[in-house]
């Protein structure tokens, strides 16, 4: 499933996440929560996490400092979870202070993962997108 759109949430006094209900059927068996690069919390499929490691970590050797870095920070930095019966996963601290979320949050679906932010962070980001992209496209050899 590819999870796409943008969605504004609160979380609730325990720090669940009411996940978007056209999201769920794809995290039924399971989910993998993880802090991102950017400020925001990541939300994949447990294969679908694996293989962005898979791809991630590709061609590097396994011995490498670099290998060791990367696998490092995205092993202690993510976390498996179930949704309850309502839908909702619960955010774990560490995650909320990395993305600086308190109470309301933007849910995004980001092609293969949901990335949750705090609405502010996220208003940023999306301002620069729409400043960098133009470029980015013509970088590439696409059409701006």
């Amino acid at each position: 499933m590819a999870f796409r759109g943008q969605f504004d949430y609160s979380l609730d006094a325990k720090n669940r996440l009411n996940v978007p209900p056209k999201f769920r059927a794809a995290l039924s068996e399971g989910l993998v929560l993880a802090k991102w690069f950017e400020p925001c919390v990541a939300i994949w499929t447990p294969q679908g996490f694996e293989q962005f490691l898979d791809t991630y970590l590709e061609g590097l050797p396994r011995r490498s400092s670099e290998h060791r870095k990367l696998t490092r920070y995205f092993a202690q930095n993510s976390w498996d979870a179930e949704l309850d019966g309502s839908g909702r996963v619960t955010l774990n601290p560490k995650l909320l202070e990395h993305a600086g979320i308190e109470r309301a949050v933007t849910v995004g679906g980001n092609d293969d993962h949901i990335q949750v932010w705090e609405p502010g962070r996220w208003r940023e980001d999306q301002e620069r997108l729409s400043a960098e992209i133009p470029g980015l496209g013509e970088s590439d050899g696409h059409p701006s």
